[in-house]
């Protein structure tokens, strides 16, 4: 029995915490277990590549020295930590990368923090295929060198898409760390082994090298379009602190000011999943820009592949670049001349020239065709025969060129901006969050006595039909082909991974509503009118639903569980005692 009791009460006591403390305690002990565990939960590892007359790009210094990275990614983050040599990139450059993780390779140790995903906005949910790259390259003439310069990239491989976090670091620790090499280098990681978990919604202390950034990651639970002002507490030491604004955003109406009108069209291949290529003169540029299309649809997660700097060395160059088949729903950020040839094909192309702060009212730009654009140095535009569904809304184009004639902060501009996008994301899934709801089986149709109702199935028609009364004319004044717009929609993959996250959440809710059905129950008095094999096999039955709902973090209200064993347990005192050994033994699977 005492078995049975201490298990028992370590799930009682874990149900009956919230589900963030009970996290957060399960985090602990996950993350104090080996060093390196909690740098872990924030970076893979820090690498430094340099140039080699002999063998180019190298990796020079991997750290923490245990970290893994197969001879692939090894040279994938070689080629994509170097600015192409027609960047011309002299002094300090930041920008970011993503590359794909070579397949076979071991997940993660931590399970435990692969919960915190949970809590995260979707679009900051962690991809386990990819790794970004966050880069620090100084580029300065140095005469004691065979090649005349001194190049090298200071990069952060991390699984978590949080620029502005990542990057500000680097700010802070690339320009020593040039000076003072690998010791600095390992002060820094240790710095970063005692920052405290990722949690969502909490403001978290990260000290480094000297100050404390304080930081708040988002959850889903936050209102779209607002952002939580870090507050400052009284430090008792001397150390600076720092508040960061974001953790993940860029300063869309910078990246957005040279194709300024066009950012509705743009908006709409993005929710499409359009193949998109991004010309830039720097990786800085690409990169950011490439950001920012991503996050336009928030807070939809953009669910084909993106790279915000990719270069002919990649892996992935033959099959993005073949003519032989049509290009794949990615967006991708380039700065080599080569691609304005070797990518002529591709349906949407977004040049950029060198993003500065605005300080005139952009000019209109029209849409160019695609036989226009010969060379990378073609002007500045967006290169497309794509015909936008919907009309453009010129009140925000008004806004923002008002803006720019009083001078209004890039800071403002950006809000403006990205609520603009998102009241526009929201007109136009409101009306599909509205009708996949209608799938829902309605609650008097659960039974504690049968397996959970299914879902009924989404009908491209049916959900057409519902847009006469109910479509996004509810809530946007913009005119267009809305229809069509939907239809395309439906065949993209941002449905389909918008779909399929929906399907599994209301699955999941149906499995609780099933579970809270049979908690209702007087479940003992319900196997004293049955056989013991029939009560036995109800046990197990529960036992493996509990398990389950644990497993898969199931959004169970906090007694739940808790009341659920306590059946378990009633019933099970109830058996003779041969059976009660029997299932006290028994695990689930």
């Amino acid at each position: 029995m005492a078995v049975r009791e201490q298990s028992q009460s370590g799930a009682l006591s874990a149900a009956s915490r919230s589900p963030c403390e009970a996290e957060e305690a399960a985090l602990g002990r996950c993350l104090s277990l080996l060093p390196w565990d909690r740098f872990s939960a924030w970076l893979h590892c820090v690498c430094v590549v340099g140039f080699d007359l002999e063998l180019g790009q190298a990796v020079e210094v991997i750290y923490p020295q245990h970290s893994k990275l197969t001879d692939k990614e090894k040279t994938s983050i070689c080629y994509l930590s170097f600015p192409d040599s027609n960047s011309g990139c002299l002094g300090d450059t930041q920008f970011c990368f993503r590359f794909r993780r070579s397949s076979g390779r071991r997940l993660s140790l931590h399970c435990m923090l692969d919960q915190l995903d949970g809590d995260l906005p979707v679009s900051l949910k962690k991809d386990p295929a990819y790794y970004y790259g966050y880069v620090y390259f100084r580029q300065v003439r140095d005469k004691t060198l065979k090649r005349g310069y001194f190049q090298k990239s200071l990069v952060l491989i991390s699984k978590l898409p949080y620029i502005h976090l990542f990057h500000t670091v680097l700010r802070h620790i690339a320009p020593e760390y040039f000076e003072k090499n690998e010791p600095f280098l390992e002060a820094v990681c240790s710095d970063v082994d005692h920052w405290p978990p990722p949690v969502p919604g909490k403001t978290l202390n990260l000290p480094i090298m000297g100050i404390i950034m304080k930081v708040r990651i988002p959850t889903c639970h936050d209102k779209p379009g607002t952002t939580h002002i870090v507050q400052f507490t009284h430090q008792e030491d001397t150390q600076i602190s720092i508040a960061l604004p974001t953790v993940h955003e860029v300063d869309l109406f910078r990246c957005f000011c040279p194709v300024f009108f066009h950012i509705q069209m743009l908006w709409e291949l993005v929710l499409l999943g359009e193949p998109v290529v991004v010309m830039a003169p720097s990786p800085s540029e690409s990169s950011e820009t490439v950001l920012a299309l991503v996050s336009c649809i928030s807070p939809l997660k953009y669910c084909s592949d993106f790279r915000p700097y990719f270069t002919i060395h990649d892996s992935e160059f033959k099959e993005y670049t073949t003519r032989t088949q049509a290009p794949p729903s990615v967006i991708l950020g380039v700065t080599n001349p080569f691609f304005a040839k070797t990518l002529q094909h591709w349906p949407h192309i977004v040049r950029i020239g060198e993003i500065k702060l605005p300080g005139e009212v952009p000019k209109q730009v029209k849409v160019k065709k695609l036989k226009n654009l010969k060379t990378l140095d073609s002007k500045p535009g967006v290169y497309t025969s794509y015909k936008p569904y919907l009309n453009r809304d010129e009140e925000i184009i008004k806004q923002l060129q008002k803006g720019v004639q009083q001078k209004r902060p890039a800071e403002a501009q950006s809000v403006i901006l990205r609520r603009y996008f998102l009241e526009l994301t929201q007109s136009f899934i409101i009306p599909l969050e509205r009708y996949v709801a209608s799938l829902m089986p309605l609650q008097k149709s659960i039974s504690p006595w049968k397996s959970p109702p299914q879902l009924r199935q989404f009908s491209q028609e049916e959900f057409m039909k519902t847009l006469e009364k109910a479509g996004p004319q509810l809530t946007s004044g913009l005119k267009g082909d809305w229809i069509g717009l939907y239809r395309h929609f439906l065949k993209s993959p941002n449905f389909n991974g918008w779909f399929r996250t929906r399907r599994k959440e209301m699955t999941q809710k149906l499995e609780v509503l099933h579970l809270e059905a049979l908690c209702n129950e007087d479940l003992l008095l319900w196997s004293q009118k049955h056989t013991e094999v029939e009560t036995v096999d109800l046990v197990l039955k529960l036992k493996n639903k509990l398990f389950q709902a644990d497993r898969e973090h199931l959004p169970m209200k906090l007694d739940t569980m808790e009341k659920l064993q306590m059946h378990i347990d009633a019933i099970i005192l109830a058996l003779p005692d041969d059976l009660q050994d029997i299932l006290l033994k028994t695990g689930t699977t």
